[in-house]
């Protein structure tokens, strides 16, 4: 090591020049790294004479000074370069952003979803504009049939045999009609009605609903998946209770209650004091809705069932009124946890 070496390397720092932040770090480790430039030269002092081992030191010294004043202006040149660039200082610490949450809709279906693919169930998505074979023929409900003034409908305007779909039921007949058996599938969605809203209605709302089809397919079959689904979702303490009811498109029918989860039975407005809230509607597929999808209804039976997503959403979270998942009050939203 002489005077000299110092020097060139002296003269490389001050023509060095870093077009960005890896090569300004590469700079760094080669000068000041535990390998590095000035690690060798710290060693080889050690075995100089000790009449040079002071002056050699010195630009030892000033080989370091000069690379930590080249790091500095290094730095500053590339953190100008940016704020001219975009306007912004990359290097600077970001801001913190606040977690969203789901929609409590959201948070409940998903959560319906999850149980029921715990017996088999898969998920099946379809269009919200339907035709009116999907929505209502091939479910058993012809043209002016009286069901039909169940469901009050928005058709398109332009074409009557086109509609908002008023329940997720169209899915499963498009599934049925390119699908064969055994079909085990859930239809979670969207749907519209013509309905006034308030506290306890909407024109728009959401449902899920179950289809499963297969050799020997009975009502027990229907009734311990109901069972299973509504401990899981409500509690194993829940009373759960079916009433006769009317569908056109199963048969038999059924409607099944809980027992009320605010007032625990005892009677309160959500149940109307009677101590039961109705959560869903179900029945054995009608053999004509089979035939209408070209499965054998000779060979094969099936239950269908569906319930809506915000009822038992405001029963969860006690909320009085449906209007509110809609209003996007941001106050309302961020109670939820995201999940």
């Amino acid at each position: 090591m002489d005077k000299e070496k110092i020097g060139l390397i002296l003269s490389e720092i001050e023509k060095y020049d870093a077009g960005n932040p890896e090569s300004i770090e590469q700079f760094r480790v080669h000068y000041l790294g535990k390998k590095g430039i000035l690690k060798s030269l710290y060693a080889q002092l050690k075995n100089t004479s000790p009449e040079t081992k002071k002056e050699l030191g010195l630009l030892i010294n000033s080989v370091r000074a000069a690379v930590e004043t080249k790091l500095q202006s290094l730095n500053e040149k590339e953190s100008a370069g940016a704020e001219k660039t975009d306007g912004k200082d990359l290097t600077r610490p970001g801001e913190n952003l606040e977690m969203g949450t789901r929609h409590p809709i959201s948070i409940v279906k998903n959560e319906m979803i999850d149980i029921l693919k715990e017996v088999g169930f898969m998920v099946s998505e379809g269009p919200e504009i339907e035709t009116d074979w999907h929505n209502f023929t091939a479910l058993n409900i012809p043209k002016h049939h009286p069901a039909r003034d169940m469901q009050d409908t928005f058709f398109v305007q332009t074409n009557p045999d086109i509609l908002l779909r008023t329940h997720t039921s169209p899915q499963q007949i498009r599934v049925m009609e390119s699908t064969a058996p055994p079909i085990r599938i859930i239809c979670p969605g969207r749907v519209y009605r013509n309905e006034t809203i308030s506290a306890r209605s909407h024109c728009i709302f959401h449902q899920i609903e179950g289809l499963y089809i297969d050799k020997d397919v009975s009502f027990v079959d229907l009734k311990q998946t109901l069972y299973f689904f509504a401990t899981k979702m409500f509690g194993k303490k829940t009373k759960i209770r079916f009433r006769p009811s009317y569908f056109p498109f199963t048969e038999p029918s059924a409607e099944m209650d809980i027992s009320c989860l605010i007032c625990k039975g005892t009677g309160c407005p959500v149940c109307k004091n009677s101590g039961w809230v109705e959560i869903l509607g179900c029945g054995m597929v009608d053999p004509a809705v089979l035939d209408n999808c070209k499965i054998d209804s000779t060979q094969f039976t099936g239950f269908a069932f569906g319930l809506g997503i915000e009822r038992p959403a405001m029963l969860k979270y006690r909320i009085n009124d449906i209007r509110m998942f809609y209003e996007n009050d941001v106050r309302f939203l961020s109670q939820f946890v995201s999940a």
